[in-house]
């Protein structure tokens, strides 16, 4: 889904009193850590929608060898959850103008930021939503997993 058809359709939701949350992050390999903080966001308002990093974002975010799949292919793992309504890719490395653009009422992040910290919160609460930090207190990471895989078959 492009910024704009996800532009129309919150405009769309707004309307109908719909409780718009939004989720981003790069989601370059999918593990646990990231469906429980997708479940514990989905139950924050009546529609999930999911920014993704663009390939170019996760590879200046993540460096070389990144991303371990294409962004469609993400975003077509992301819409296979129950979860998820909707995934929008964009192309900066913070999800400020995403959020600017789709107002959404409850902007979720993960445990693995701290209340005060989160880098978009200024935008957030320029648009009149709230940050709210969910998902799984354990340390799941996609670095961690890669780590441990390459370690496996060294």
């Amino acid at each position: 889904m492009t910024l704009e058809e996800a532009v129309a359709l919150a405009d769309r939701l707004r309307a109908e009193r719909k409780r718009i949350v939004l989720a981003n992050g790069c989601f370059d390999l999918l593990h646990v850590g990231h469906v429980r903080y997708l479940r514990a966001a989905r139950r924050l308002g009546d529609v999930l929608f999911v920014g993704i990093n663009s390939d170019a974002a996760v590879a200046r975010l993540k460096g070389r060898g990144r991303p371990l799949m294409p962004a469609a292919e993400r975003a077509e793992i992301l819409l296979s959850l129950r979860e998820v309504d909707h995934v929008v890719i964009f192309e900066e490395d913070t999800a400020d103008r995403l959020i600017a653009s789709l107002r959404p009422d409850v902007h979720a992040k993960g445990t693995d930021y701290l209340a005060g910290a989160v880098p978009e919160e200024p935008t957030v609460r320029s648009v009149g939503g709230r940050v709210a930090l969910v998902g799984d207190p354990k340390d799941h990471s996609t670095r961690d997993l890669i780590t441990r895989i390459v370690e496996r078959f060294r």
